[in-house]
C-alpha cells in the first residue's frame, strides 16, 4: 500500500475556491495509486468563523476564564469542522472518505494542555480504514491524554501531526500544502527577489524555521528528520513541486554544483530586546543568578553571550519589562536596548568555510548597519541589528550571497 500524507493549512481550506484546489490535489494523487491520509487545520485565519484565533477570542469575550483543559476542548472544534466539511465535499465526488479525530487516529500525548507533546502514535485505526476508504481525514493539532482528555499540540501542531503520522505509517512522503510555492531564500514580503528553493536539508529548514521562517514548524521537521521521511512544502494553489526537504543524499537531478552552496537562506526574528548585565569584580555567580531567574519566571532567552565581564542575551520585547524587573529585584543593574532584530544567515555549507563572516560584515558595513551582537553554529550565523535596519540588512545579505540568482 502506497501511503501519502497530505496536510492542508487554514488558508488552503478557507474559501470554496481554495477547497476546490485541495480536492484537485487529492484527486491527482489518488489517480497515481496512492492511499491518502489528509491532515487538516482549522479553516481560515483570525476573524474567520472557525479559525483557532477566532475561537480563542470567543473564549476571551465570554468570561475569559476558561481552564486550559476546556480551552483545548473548544479549540479541537475548528479542525473537526474542517475535516467534516472536506469529507462531505469528497463524498459528493464519489471519493470514499472517513474522518478521525486526533485521538481516534492514535495520537497519545501528555496533559500539557495548549502545548502537549506527542508520546506515541498508534495508527491501527488508520490502517484499518485505508483498506476500505480512499482517504482518511485526520484532524491535525490534537490528541488525547492518558486520562482521556482532548489536548492540542500548540502552534504549528498540524504540521507536527502530519510528519508524526508520516513516520508512524511509513509513508512515502509528507506533503505540506500552504499559500506559498515552497520554501524561499527569504521572506518575499521584505525581499522582492527571494526565490523558491528546489530542496533543503532537514538541518537547514529546521534552522530557518527556528529563526523566523514560518512555512513549516521546527517540531515537524525534527520528527521527519528522525524518521527519515521526506517532506515537500508545496502551494495549494499551483501544481508546482515546491521544495523537497530530505537528507542531502536524497536530492536528485542536482546540476551545476548547486549542492555545494554555502548559504541557503536568510531569516529574521523581529521585536527583541537586548539585555546586558555586567559582573562586579569577584562576582562569579552572576550568570547562574540571571538565567535561573529567567527560567523561574518562564522568560525565554536567546542569543546568549557569556563572558567573565557579564552576560548579554535577548528576550522578546513583550517580556523585556518583566525580565528587567526580576533582575533589579536581585540587586543587579541591567541595561536594555529595545527595538532590535535578529537576522540569520543559514546554510549547511558554511561550517569551516573561510570568509563567510567577512562577507556578512562587509554587506552590512556597506549599508552603514551596526552589528550589535553576533553568534554562530555549524549551520547558522546570527547578527543582532536595530529593527529599523532589519529590512535593509536582509536585502543586503541576500544580494551579497547571490541568493537571487
Amino acid at each position: 500500500m502506497r501511503i501519502l500524507v497530505q496536510k492542508f493549512g487554514g488558508t488552503s481550506l478557507a474559501t470554496p475556491e481554495a477547497r476546490e484546489h485541495v480536492i484537485k490535489h487529492i484527486e491527482r494523487e489518488l489517480a497515481e495509486g496512492c492511499r491518502l491520509v489528509v491532515v487538516v487545520s482549522a479553516m481560515g485565519r483570525k476573524g474567520d468563523p472557525y479559525a483557532t484565533d477566532t475561537l480563542l477570542d470567543w473564549a476571551a469575550s465570554h468570561g475569559n476564564a476558561l481552564p486550559p483543559r476546556e480551552k483545548d476542548l473548544l479549540l479541537c472544534c475548528g479542525e473537526i469542522i474542517s475535516a467534516a466539511t472536506l469529507c462531505s465535499l469528497l463524498e459528493a465526488r464519489s471519493i470514499s472518505s472517513v474522518v478521525l479525530t486526533g485521538a481516534q487516529a492514535g495520537f497519545r500525548t501528555d496533559d500539557h494542555f495548549g502545548n502537549a507533546r506527542i508520546l506515541d502514535v498508534v495508527p491501527d485505526r488508520i490502517f484499518k480504514e485505508l483498506k476500505d476508504k480512499d482517504v482518511v481525514i485526520v484532524t491535525g493539532f490534537q490528541g488525547i491524554s492518558e486520562k482521556g482528555d482532548f489536548t492540542t499540540l500548540g502552534r504549528g501542531g498540524s504540521d507536527t501531526s502530519a510528519t508524526a503520522l508520516g513516520a508512524a505509517l511509513h509513508a512515502e512522503m509528507v506533503d505540506i500544502y500552504t499559500d506559498v510555492n515552497g520554501i524561499l531564500t527569504a521572506d518575499p514580503r521584505l525581499v522582492e527577489d527571494a526565490r523558491p528553493l528546489p530542496y533543503v536539508s532537514y538541518a537547514e529548514i529546521c534552522n530557518m524555521a527556528h529563526q523566523g521562517a514560518k512555512v513549516i514548524h521546527p517540531r515537524a521537521v525534527e520528527i521527519a528528520m528522525q524518521s527519515g521521511i521526506p517532506v515537500r512544502v508545496r502551494s495549494t494553489f499551483s501544481e508546482g513541486k515546491g521544495t523537497l526537504v530530505a537528507n542531502p543524499e536524497g536530492f536528485k537531478d542536482v546540476q551545476n554544483g548547486i549542492i555545494d552552496r554555502y548559504v541557503t537562506g536568510i531569516a529574521y526574528v523581529g521585536n527583541v530586546t537586548q539585555i546586558t548585565v555586567e559582573s562586579d569584580e569577584g562576582s562569579h555567580h552572576l550568570q547562574l543568578q540571571v538565567f535561573k531567574t529567567m527560567a523561574a519566571n518562564d522568560i525565554s532567552v536567546d542569543f546568549i553571550n557569556v563572558t567573565p565581564a557579564g552576560v548579554v542575551y535577548t528576550v522578546f520585547d513583550f517580556e523585556a519589562s518583566r525580565a528587567l524587573d526580576r533582575l533589579r529585584e536581585l540587586g543587579l543593574h541591567p541595561k536594555a536596548l529595545s527595538g532590535c532584530a535578529k537576522v540569520s544567515v543559514i546554510g549547511g555549507g558554511i561550517n569551516g568555510v573561510p570568509g563567510i563572516m567577512a562577507k556578512i560584515v562587509e554587506a552590512l558595513a556597506e549599508k552603514d548597519i551596526s552589528i550589535l551582537q553576533s553568534a554562530d553554529s555549524n549551520t547558522t550565523i546570527w547578527v543582532l541589528v536595530h529593527k529599523q535596519d532589519m529590512v535593509q540588512a536582509l536585502r543586503a545579505l541576500h544580494k551579497k550571497f547571490e541568493l537571487h540568482i
